[in-house]
């Protein structure tokens, strides 16, 4: 039997590079696709260098917004991952540089006049479109353009490739800091990729906060959290919907990427991967790797 054929789109990030990494495990072929090629290790890990098993991972760049870069890597794929999404629209390189405030990136997500135009597949976006962002947001990063329509875009590819499930990593939940669009085009990408593409596999894993000793700053936003969930939980879920994804709890990165992985693997998981389900699935995977 060969090799299953994965693609993960985002595969240089902090969740994607474990994604990439437990894939190559189970001795998957493994692409990951992003605007860098091979990630910097540092900003991923607790070291600079690459770990062994990167280098049965074929690092590819390809541009999520530009159909015609990426999609030649989907031929003859099993199983494809979106893992991609912003929680701010700001020009995060400019703030980088000094050029823009993140208090500039919170007024533009909040603002009722920024453009909201349809999804991709409404607006009639074609596989040889130079960019699928509209006239109106182009020279931007919005919600629409990244967390919904990036990803409604990859599916249409991959179900154009036959390819067998699809995984959206998707959140758990808004945060009372974010504006409603950070959740609603996520939940809005996966109601489309499931409707639209319904002979393909859709797995929406519903991520917590993440967290992981590599990036000491997530260790105590996920202790914040922790007791947040706590709460919530005492609470009865009173406050769930205001807390958002700040009452679910946070799970370590490699939680989410063997599960995810897990998923993928198992025909039977298909929909929407809640906090609990994450769990189970990454435990189930653990339980396989011990026998």
């Amino acid at each position: 039997m060969s090799a299953k054929k994965l693609i993960v789109c985002g595969g240089n990030g902090f969740l994607g590079t474990r994604i990439c990494k437990y894939a190559v495990g189970r001795g998957w072929d493994v692409t990951s696709l992003s605007r860098s090629g091979e990630p910097k290790w540092d900003a991923v890990t607790a070291t600079p260098a690459a770990p062994s098993w990167a280098r049965k991972v074929t690092w590819e760049r390809a541009d999520i917004l530009r159909p015609a870069s990426y999609a030649p890597f989907l031929v003859k794929a099993d199983f494809v991952v979106h893992s991609m999404g912003i929680l701010l629209e700001a020009d995060y390189k400019g703030v980088l540089r000094g050029q823009e405030s993140p208090v500039a990136g919170l007024r533009r997500a909040f603002a009722s006049s920024t453009p909201r135009p349809g999804n991709p597949l409404e607006r009639g976006v074609r596989h040889g479109d130079a960019d699928i962002r509209p006239p109106e947001t182009r020279e931007q990063l919005t919600y629409e353009n990244m967390n919904r329509d990036s990803a409604v875009m990859l599916a249409k590819e991959a179900a154009r490739e036959n390819v067998a499930a699809f995984a959206y990593v998707s959140a758990a939940g808004g945060a009372p800091v974010l504006p409603a669009r950070y959740i609603t085009t996520k939940r809005e990408a996966e109601a489309i990729v499931a409707r639209e593409f319904p002979a393909m596999r859709g797995v929406f894993v519903r991520s917590p906060f993440l967290f992981d000793s590599s990036r000491p700053i997530t260790m105590g936003m996920a202790a914040m959290t922790g007791l947040g969930a706590a709460f919530n939980g005492l609470t009865r879920g009173v406050l769930g919907g205001l807390m958002g994804a700040a009452g679910v709890k946070p799970l370590k990165v490699d939680v989410v990427a063997e599960a995810l992985v897990e998923a993928l693997g198992d025909p039977a998981v298909k929909g929407p991967v809640e906090v609990p389900q994450i769990e189970e699935l990454a435990n189930r995977a653990w339980r396989k790797n011990m026998l």
